[in-house]
């Protein structure tokens, strides 16, 4: 196959091996990330302390997706990737068992397709990762995302099959929550572990065409998830087994993000728009939910 750019290798990149990421994460780590998708913001509301105090410690379903991570690995020279174009294009998430406050757990990574999408468009990067608890042996997570590398499309490659999305009903949502986020937010969410300078650098964000930095995709996933879980579940986290959805618009930190939902029990159905500007952030959204 040709490249379109020097680097490029559909093959290597392929066929690309990942170590297992052995990661020990504690009760404060659990807490950072709930601050980080905006949990706690008032603290005296009793449903969500727990997420964000070690007293009787809960944590997030979403938190798997920071787990076992393999870090920002598009932006390794050898890959090819123009990783200043790299958007985040969708998410999934199955959770097997509930995430533990604090563990040991290995991360393993495979990518698992890579479409062409055309030199307008981009390369669709497909990966996968389990998260296991390395004490019991037991699989916590399976996460799987999309990454659209804007900037390495026109390789030769397939365009498909790709990942059909769900259909939302055209009747009015039967629910939505409103949730806010912070000026800051994308500064606290990177601690978690995702340190793309995208989300920080203002030089950078201009560079990828944004007019300042933006949210984390999984930063908006995560308080999308907290909606289903406030709305749905009444803070009862073991109760959200899968979440999926497709990021089509990024969200600028300060804005409120509305989750419109349909169904309450069994698969569920919803999508996320940035409330001030009326734009659709995350669509084609299904959770599960006991």
């Amino acid at each position: 196959m040709s490249a379109p750019l020097k680097g490029f290798d559909y093959d290597k990149l392929l066929h690309r091996p990942f170590a297992p990421i052995e990661q020990t994460y504690t009760a404060k780590d659990s807490i950072l990330y709930a601050l980080g998708v905006g949990l706690g913001r008032d603290p005296m509301d009793r449903k969500e302390l727990p997420f964000v105090y070690e007293n009787g410690q809960k944590t997030l379903p979403t938190q798997a997706v920071v787990l076992g991570y393999p870090g920002f690995w598009v932006k390794e020279p050898d890959t090819g990737i123009v990783w200043q174009k790299v958007l985040h294009a969708s998410q999934s998430l199955q959770v097997h068992r509930p995430i533990p406050a604090s563990a040991t757990v290995v991360g393993r990574t495979r990518i698992t397709a890579i479409l062409d999408k055309g030199p307008g468009v981009g390369a669709l990067i497909l990966t996968e990762r389990t998260v296991t608890d390395q004490a019991s042996g037991e699989l916590l997570a399976t996460v799987s995302q999309a990454s659209m590398a804007r900037g390495n499309g026109g390789f030769g490659g397939a365009s498909g099959p790709s990942p059909a999305a769900v259909k939302l009903p055209e009747s009015a949502p039967e629910r939505h929550c409103d949730l806010p986020t912070s000026p800051s937010q994308a500064l606290l969410y990177r601690l978690s572990g995702d340190w793309n300078p995208l989300h920080a650098d203002p030089d950078v964000a201009t560079a990828g065409g944004f007019a300042r930095p933006i949210l984390h995709g999984l930063c908006t996933y995560g308080v999308v998830g907290h909606a289903l879980l406030k709305s749905l579940c009444d803070y009862d986290s073991a109760r959200l087994k899968r979440l999926d959805a497709r990021f089509t618009s990024p969200v600028y930190p300060g804005e409120t993000i509305r989750t419109e939902i349909w169904g309450a029990r069994g698969q569920v159905l919803f999508r996320a728009t940035a409330l001030e500007r009326g734009v659709v952030v995350l669509n084609n959204g299904l959770a599960m939910i006991d």
